[in-house]
């Protein structure tokens, strides 16, 4: 069975609905916060299937196609890290219970792998039949790392969302959440709550996340199934990954820096395809070094901060004692 073959598609496929079920029907059938351990297990999980599919590309199909497999992965899941960043800012913006965040991300991952197969599909045949579209996408990735490195913080301001926009003027709604569910009715009428909108709002998001995520892989790989593959897998332990670092994601201060030289670097290889074909191997070892510089720079940076607060603030150091009795 070849690896791009209809029953690889098909039996991936199932794969991935099965575990959605085993997800949501088993573990998250009632809603509830997401605890730490819940998140690290789940992490853990998600990233152990990953690697047992790589080992299986390695023995299936060679060590090529499972180094690009792995280079993807890493690419998909570092460039997953910023949606974190905006999943905080639109779960505080909302107010959105702890509790029903992971229906919202569920169902926003769901609809999320529908959107990258159909662009990855899109890509895959606009490569194909237009070899030159791979320089826009080079490009495309150079202007995206070069506007990332320069662009300030800022919050999220939902007067000026378009989905926001579209769901006040046609779409009826309550005024409060209602439980987990997205929708509700009243006299007769359904009405959509609060969380639908949320849930549009994180679908856009990630639209415009595979902008940039899917010409990033094609310039690993332009084998559709590894490129498939490797996105669904990081997308899939995406909601994981945000219950596990949501809390400390504000400490990682350099990773848009370093997020926005690996596009950078991937527009660079893939506008010098057919001039000069930098090796899966080194691209590996280029992201891996940048993150890892990113992470220890970001810590060490969060420890310093910590140490000058706690010089500031003298009672950090000594606590107040007891009056005596």
């Amino acid at each position: 069975m070849e690896m791009g073959s209809l029953w690889t598609w098909v039996l991936f496929n199932i794969f991935v609905l099965a575990m959605l079920a085993l997800d949501l029907g088993v573990f998250h059938r009632k809603s509830h916060t997401v605890s730490m351990k819940e998140a690290t297990a789940w992490t853990i999980v998600w990233i152990t299937c990953a690697m047992v599919f790589n080992v299986i590309i390695y023995f299936w199909q060679g060590s090529d196609p499972a180094l690009k497999f792995f280079t993807g992965y890493v690419i998909e899941k570092s460039l997953s890290v910023d949606n974190i960043f905006v999943f905080v800012l639109i779960f505080g913006t909302f107010r959105v219970p702890a509790e029903y965040q992971h229906r919202v991300l569920f169902w926003g991952i769901l609809g999320a792998l529908v959107l990258r197969g159909l662009f990855i599909g899109i890509g895959t045949a606009l490569i194909n039949q237009f070899h030159w579209i791979i320089y826009v996408f080079g490009a495309f990735l150079i202007f995206t790392g070069i506007k990332m490195a320069f662009q300030k913080e800022e919050g999220l301001h939902p007067e000026d969302n378009p989905i926001v926009h579209f769901f006040r003027r046609f779409v009826p709604m309550t005024e409060t959440y209602e439980g987990s569910k997205f929708f509700v009715v009243r006299n007769g009428k359904r009405l959509a709550t609060p969380l639908l909108l949320v849930l549009a709002i994180v679908e856009g998001t990630d639209v415009i996340f595979a902008v940039d995520s899917i010409p990033a892989i094609f310039a690993i790989t332009t084998d559709p199934f590894l490129v498939y593959t490797s996105n669904v897998f990081a997308i899939l332990g995406l909601r994981a990954l945000y219950f596990l670092l949501a809390g400390v994601v504000g400490k990682f201060y350099y990773l848009k820096v370093a997020l926005s030289f690996i596009l950078t670097y991937i527009g660079v290889k893939m506008v010098l395809v057919d001039i000069y074909h930098i090796p899966t191997g080194i691209s590996l070892g280029v992201i891996a070094v940048t993150l890892t510089i990113a992470m220890i720079a970001s810590l060490m940076r969060a420890k310093k901060l910590e140490r000058e607060s706690d010089a500031i603030d003298p009672t950090k150091l000594h606590p107040p004692q007891d009056p005596p009795v």
